[in-house]
Order: C-alpha cells, then sequence, then structure tokens
C-alpha cells in the first residue's frame, strides 16, 4: 500500500530540514523513513529530518533525525526553522514559545521577518556532562590534546544540548574536514560521538567556523556548534560576549554573558518549498 506524506524543506543558514507534521497527520515509524528523505538523491534531500509532536511538558515537541536515521538530541538551526514552521501552519502565533527535546527545554521567538531568537539555555562544561572523558570535575575543557591518525589537536568541548569538540585553526578552509572531522567524532574521548567545529576568530567581534556534523557529515551551518564556538572562544578570552559565526550558508549572532547565563542565539530561517513524498506501508 501507497499514500503520500507532506512535507516542507527549510533552512537555517543553510543548514537544510524535512520538517513533518505529526500533529495533524499520522506518521509511520520515523528512523527508517529518516535516511529515505534526507537522501539527496533518491529522497527529498537535507541534513536532517524534524517531527512536530505535542508535548505534556512544552508547547511543542521537537524529534530531530539525522541523515543516517539516528536521532540526536539538539539543533540550533532547526530549531528556527521548527519555530517558523509552526508559525507559518497556524499552530501558534506566540512570539516565544517553549520546545521539547531529547537536549532540554529550549525556547525560540520572533525576531522579525524570517528571523528567530533561540534561549538554548547555557551551556554545559562538567566533561561527565558533555560526556567526553578530555576532562574531570566541573570543567571547562579547554585546548586538551587528542590524538587522531598520528596527529595531534588541541580540543575543547561543550554541550549545548548535544556534544561539541571545537578545534582552533589558523584557516577552517584549509583543513582537511572530511578527514579529521569523521576521526574526532567517533573518537573514544566521546562515548556519544560528537559534532565538531574548525574555527578561528577575525577579531574581537566575529569567528569564522566550519562544522563537521555528528551522523550527516559537513553541513553549511550548526547552530548549537555556533553557541559552542561562541562560549569556547569566550572562555579562552578571545572573543567579547556578543560575537557573529561566519558559517559557510550565512551568519549567526550569538550572546553569553557567562557562568549559568543562557546562550542567546539569533539567525535566518527559511522555507524553500512544500510537496507529498510517496511511502509505502505494510
Amino acid at each position: 500500500m501507497t499514500r503520500t506524506l507532506r512535507f516542507t524543506k527549510m533552512h537555517g543558514a543553510g543548514n537544510d530540514y524535512v520538517v513533518l507534521d505529526g500533529i495533524r497527520q499520522q506518521l509511520p515509524p520515523i528512523p527508517p523513513l529518516a535516511a529515505q528523505l534526507c537522501d539527496r538523491h533518491f529522497g527529498i534531500g537535507a541534513d536532517q529530518l524534524l517531527v512536530a509532536r505535542p508535548s505534556r511538558t512544552a508547547d511543542f515537541r521537537m524529534e530531530i533525525y539525522n541523515a543516517d536515521g539516528s536521532q540526536v538530541e539538539m539543533c540550533g538551526n532547526g530549531l528556527r526553522a521548527f519555530y517558523k514552521f509552526l508559525r507559518d501552519r497556524g499552530h501558534t502565533h506566540d512570539d516565544s514559545i517553549s520546545v521539547e527535546t531529547l537536549g532540554g527545554v529550549v525556547r525560540p521567538g520572533w525576531a522579525g521577518p524570517d528571523r528567530v531568537r533561540v534561549d538554548m539555555g547555557p551551556p554545559i562544561l562538567a566533561p561527565a556532562k558533555i560526556p567526553t572523558t578530555l576532562g574531570t570535575g566541573d570543567g571547562p575543557v579547554l585546548d586538551v590534546p587528542l590524538e587522531i591518525d598520528g596527529e595531534t589537536l588541541r580540543v575543547s568541548s561543550v554541550s549545548m544540548g548535544n556534544p561539541h569538540a571545537v578545534v582552533f585553526v589558523e584557516d577552517p578552509d584549509s583543513v582537511p574536514v572530511e578527514r579529521w572531522g569523521p576521526l574526532v567524532e567517533n573518537h573514544s574521548a566521546f562515548p556519544n560521538r560528537t559534532n565538531v567545529e574548525f574555527v578561528t576568530p577575525l577579531g574581537r567581534d566575529r569567528i569564522r567556523q566550519r562544522t563537521w556534523e555528528r551522523g550527516v557529515g559537513e553541513t553549511l551551518a550548526c547552530g548549537s556548534g555556533a553557541c559552542a564556538v561562541a562560549v569556547v572562544a569566550m572562555l579562552r578570552g578571545v572573543v567579547d560576549d556578543e560575537v557573529r559565526i561566519e558559517l559557510r550558508g550565512g551568519e549567526l549572532e550569538i550572546s553569553w554573558k557567562g557562568g549559568g547565563a543562557p546562550v542567546i542565539m539569533t539567525g535566518p530561517a527559511a522555507e524553500v518549498f512544500t510537496g507529498e513524498f510517496p511511502i509505502r506501508e505494510g
């Protein structure tokens, strides 16, 4: 039996998503469907699949699936797209809502036409909670040597609801991301694998970033990764408490006042197209 599944294609700074409405339509099991929909040759094509669901602990629940079918905790760019999707489809008209994720409850809000501001909550710095074995106690984990394939990288780590490894380099454009990315992602120092950011500061208010996303590969942007990069750079004292992150797909604005203050991310969200995708059931 074949039926069609309504979907919306969206992006946030080039990080692209297939969004499914699990509030108004009945959905089949998601994990095997995620890889099919995200396939750029035989499916719709996306970095991740987002699913809108009702929530008992927040206004809505967002499920996040990587292109390889694995489910993950958090996606900052996805949150902005998710909130725009909910507003555009009439699920909410509120200027700020709460969204349940596996990484906790986060709060996106309207920041102007096609722009969304997200309260990502405070960063997680304790190594055991990131999780990583690169440090002990309460952290932070900054510039720790990590051996990969006969080379040593200096790695910092933080969680924004999902784990991140931040590597400062001279020029992100010359980094062998396709080789280093999966080696760090799957290193034994990160029990749940990790996202990897290769970055260089361009001044006190600007950082350039390339991203290797866990379960996806290199992407044009990563919102939670940009937040992690900003936190690490601020802890290292190389940028101020408000910074722009230059990503291959656009720019994000990140602010953090330190300590237990929330990280605030502001950036674009856009709808690309809508459609129906045939799926087999039974």
